[in-house]
């Protein structure tokens, strides 16, 4: 299937409807996501939020909210305090602007600790930045850790799970290379021509399929047809082998 082919089956979508007919989903779907889910997508269909909350520890890198600054505004079930961090004590150094929350795309409230919706675009750090600049104070909500806020000190990076997922990821990364290093010499493309079979006198008939050669080596190969185990299937034309330089692309008809 070549890229041009594409544009031929669009002059004849009647004559393609499952292709069109997928197409056109696709296209429906990417539609309904845009306009309909919008934000949504990240909160309940994004598979990151499932992942990040097995992966994650108290020593994960993650936008997080200083609650011995800042104070708390939600108790241990969730529940929001009635009165806004400062009005509760003046040590308090949250003015609940609610910034963080109005820019947040998943319209969570950071303050009241890790989401499953959180996508960590940091937006929120952002908005606390300017916000607690104004009274020459740090921002309230940090890229860091738990342990690191609770315990003032830098985010522990190397630790045995961070070492495990990149020995995974080196892994990976090593079947990756040793796989591309044993890729196919010649791949083959099959589509029957816009012609129909034609019978001759004689009983036999006739199919024309064109076949797309590509010599996907650094090589040059000759191609050749043959058929086994069928004596009454004969192949009319090419009857001489195809050459086919290293990296090229050869379209022949096969009758």
């Amino acid at each position: 299937f070549a890229p041009e082919d594409f544009f031929m089956y669009l002059k004849n979508p009647s004559d393609h409807p499952i292709a069109m007919g997928f197409w056109l989903f696709s296209a429906l779907v990417v539609l309904f996501d845009i306009v309909v889910v919008a934000e949504r997508f990240c909160i309940y269909l994004c598979p990151y939020a499932r992942v990040q909350s097995v992966l994650y520890d108290n020593d994960t890198l993650n936008p997080i909210y200083d609650e011995k600054r800042g104070g708390a505004l939600y108790d241990n079930q969730g529940r929001l305090f009635p009165l806004p961090p400062k009005k509760r004590s003046t040590e308090n150094e949250c003015v609940n602007c609610l910034h963080c929350v109005q820019v947040c795309p998943t319209h969570i409230d950071i303050r009241k600790g890790l989401q499953l919706e959180c996508i960590n675009c940091l937006e929120c750090v952002d908005a606390c930045t300017i916000t607690m600049a104004k009274y020459n104070r740090p921002s309230l909500i940090q890229w860091s850790s738990t342990n690191a806020i609770n315990t003032r000190q830098k985010v522990r990076l190397v630790r045995l799970k961070t070492i495990a997922y990149m020995g995974v990821i080196a892994v990976v990364i090593a079947l990756l290379a040793i796989t591309s290093f044993k890729k196919e010499r010649m791949l083959l493309d099959i589509n029957r021509n816009s012609d129909l079979y034609e019978l001759r006198s004689s009983g036999y008939v006739d199919n024309d399929y064109v076949f797309l050669f590509h010599n996907t080596d650094n090589k040059d190969h000759e191609f050749y047809f043959n058929i086994l185990g069928q004596k009454d299937i004969h192949i009319k034309k090419p009857l001489n082998p195809i050459a086919i330089k290293a990296g090229q692309k050869i379209k022949a008809v096969v009758i």
